[in-house]
């Protein structure tokens, strides 16, 4: 029942038995409750400026984005250090080599040193004393890469240990927003299932509208108020 309907009954314009009260109550006007959807919504960007929320999406779901976060970062940390390691043990297998070679070096130094001295005409012994020595300079050179390469590895170890650190915060902050979630859910629970509520009034007053409509509940009061003249 409209406004004006209301009024014409009220000044006697209009009579109570040309109503149909099941006509009444089906005007009566109960907005569905908000049904929470999956699909994604294109249309909206996450924005600090944003006061509209946002659809309850995966992509939105707080505590399902950081798990998958922590799930991801473990997953990819791992892979890391596999790779660091096998890096690692390659390094050191190298710097053995390196040490082999520069052994041979030397005792080839000390041969063609004494060469040398033995055989001074000989310039063969020489030139191979010369080369010999250029190339321990070389493979010392190498060594001491590979061995600050090493301790750089062993560095990125260390660092990557704060993701584990990074890892278990978030998963503390789940820990949080889940106790949180808990507790607000325990705190607006109620003793009456939401089938069996009582629906919310559509219009109150001071309500802004362009047409009033008339509660089930305000035609009872009007019926009985006039069972009482």
């Amino acid at each position: 029942m409209t406004q004006e309907e209301l009024d014409a009954l009220m000044n006697g314009d209009l009579d109570i038995d040309t109503l149909n009260i099941e006509d009444i109550d089906d005007e009566v006007i109960e907005e569905p409750a908000p049904e929470i959807t999956e699909e994604p919504d294109d249309t909206y960007k996450a924005s600090a400026t944003n006061s509209a929320p946002p659809p309850a999406t995966d992509d939105n779901k707080m505590v399902h984005q950081l798990d998958d976060v922590t799930k991801e970062s473990e997953e990819k940390a791992t892979e890391i250090f596999d790779i660091i390691e096998v890096i690692s043990n390659e390094m050191m297998q190298s710097e053995e080599h390196a040490r082999s070679v520069i052994t041979i070096f030397r005792s080839n130094i000390e041969l063609f040193t004494a060469l040398t001295q033995k055989f001074p005409d000989v310039m063969k012994f020489n030139e191979q004393l010369e080369k010999n020595q250029s190339a321990l300079s070389d493979s010392e050179a190498m060594l001491d890469v590979l061995q600050n390469s090493g301790d750089s590895i062993m560095s990125v170890m260390d660092i990557m240990q704060y993701q584990d650190i990074h890892r278990q915060k978030i998963e503390r902050v789940i820990n949080v927003m889940r106790a949180l979630s808990t507790y607000m859910n325990a705190l607006f629970e109620g003793k009456v299932d939401d089938e069996k509520r009582v629906s919310s009034a559509t219009h109150l007053p001071g309500d802004e509208s362009t047409e009033e409509i008339v509660s089930s509940d305000d035609i009872e009061e009007l019926l009985k108020s006039f069972g009482q003249k």
